[in-house]
């Protein structure tokens, strides 16, 4: 259901259970992590995430929700170990990116998305916290007004209004989504591994 191809400095990893709109179970979460773990040792110039069918994930699996994933860390694992990564890493959104599966993709550095993709993070309908790093990360993205709007008023949003706000950095024709994302490490790939890293701890700060 975790599909890892690992392609000289760039990798992509894929969810793959487009029957169930790629919605995560535990064991995904961590295949995810651990995944992120090997590519952080591998020296990579690029880790794109993206997914199969026209959803790239709707979050939790609800039967794995129900007995106790809605509330598992192992989320803020996933986000954190993807945030840590000192290369660029791409969210290539092929659709609607729902619930807990905005962490992963809060945590990359860049968002694409197709032009049909929604946005939706329904915690507050549905009882749950968000996943502890998720609410500043989206804040620190599209403002805490708009933050709230998703997190707290439980809109949902379009693909057009989420560039907008700067929740996704492009919209992309579906059938170049993963190309696009691959040449934006393009950059990455020609430069030596220690600017790679450098840079983007100054943009850290």
């Amino acid at each position: 259901m975790i599909r890892l191809d690992r392609d000289g400095p760039v990798w992509t990893l894929t969810l793959d259970r487009p029957d169930k709109a790629n919605a995560l179970t535990r064991e995904m979460l961590v295949q995810i992590r651990d995944a992120a773990a090997e590519a952080e040792q591998a020296g990579l110039a690029a880790l794109i995430l993206t997914g199969t069918g026209k959803v790239f994930s709707s979050g939790a699996d609800i039967d794995a929700a129900r007995a106790g994933l809605a509330t598992d860390g192992v989320w803020e694992e996933v986000s954190s170990r993807i945030a840590r990564l000192p290369f660029l890493t791409v969210a290539a959104l092929n659709g609607t990116l729902a619930g807990g599966a905005f962490g992963m993709a809060l945590a990359c550095d860049l968002r694409l998305a197709v032009p049909g993709a929604s946005f939706f993070y329904p915690v507050m309908r549905l009882g749950f916290l968000p996943q502890p790093s998720d609410p500043a990360r989206l804040a620190a993205l599209i403002g805490p007004s708009r933050a709230r709007m998703l997190l707290m008023a439980g809109q949902k949003i379009d693909a057009e209004t989420a560039l907008a706000w700067g929740l996704v950095d492009r919209i992309v024709p579906r059938e170049a989504l993963v190309e696009e994302a691959r040449a934006l490490a393009e950059a990455p790939v020609a430069a030596p591994e220690h600017i790679r890293r450098t840079i983007k701890r100054m943009i850290r700060g």
